[in-house]
């Protein structure tokens, strides 16, 4: 047995915290590959 070892109640909370956070992180990412797309386009306007 692990010394932090929790029980069903914990572990419960800790998925819900996890799944609290998730979204937040995918938003991000989601922002962060748009902001990519604009800047590789506006990139190649200015070569052409």
């Amino acid at each position: 047995m692990g010394k932090y070892q929790l029980d069903t109640k914990g572990q419960a909370a800790v998925t819900k915290y996890h799944e609290k956070q998730k979204p937040t992180r995918t938003n991000q990412q989601e922002k962060m590959e748009k902001m990519r797309e604009l800047y590789l386009k506006k990139k190649q306007a200015k070569k052409s």
